[in-house]
């Protein structure tokens, strides 16, 4: 018996994200996840909105560990998640209505957040919405100094990393044929923002 997945952070962010996805996913949705991580957020999404199908998805060397979790849920609109890499031109996933990725964006290096936005202008469908929480600095200034501590963090563990700004990742949205529509203050400092695609 495999010991699944965990993140604290996930379990204590997951209620609030969720009042938010309810405003903008609706029935029928076919939500792709990028970086599902352990697992807890696309099975706690998919469980309170059981009318939307939710596709999660992770790098190679952890989909077969965010699969203990999908896999012990046995939810009927939540299958067995699918490898992406954001840096591959290619996305083997059908084209969603939604996506979602939590925590990602400041893992990523700068090259991989202009992939990611850049296979979302290609993947999402028009008119679809696309959601993504974590930290951002704004006109350069991080939000907290717990932020500027993880930040450090971050380029200590790899130099690539960091909390993005949120001016160079609304340019890159722009790219895609995104409109920001909301950007809501969370808990813990951080920031759930949603676009939508232009028709």
């Amino acid at each position: 018996m495999h010991e699944l997945p965990f993140s604290q952070a996930c379990e204590n962010n997951k209620h609030i994200i969720l009042e938010i996805l309810e405003r903008h996913l609706k029935d029928g949705d076919q939500v792709l996840e990028l970086a599902g991580g352990t697992g807890q957020h696309c099975v706690h999404f998919a469980a309170n909105l059981p009318n939307l199908h939710w596709q999660s998805s992770d790098i190679p060397s952890n989909v077969d560990n965010l699969n203990l979790r999908l896999a012990d849920a046995k939810l009927a609109n939540l299958p067995a998640a699918i490898t992406i890499d954001v840096n591959h031109p290619v996305w083997s996933s059908d084209r969603p209505t939604a996506i979602f990725s939590a925590n990602s964006l400041h893992i990523m290096s700068a090259d991989s957040v202009e992939n990611f936005f850049k296979g979302i202008g290609e993947a999402l469908q028009a008119d679809g919405t696309l959601i993504v929480y974590g930290p951002f600095k704004y006109a350069g200034e991080f939000t907290s100094e717990s932020n500027e501590g993880f930040d450090r963090w971050l380029k200590d563990r790899d130099p690539a990393s960091g909390v993005r700004d949120f001016e160079r990742v609304s340019k890159l949205a722009t790219k895609a044929n995104l409109t920001l529509i909301e950007d809501n203050a969370m808990p813990a400092n951080n920031q759930l923002l949603v676009w939508k695609k232009s028709k």
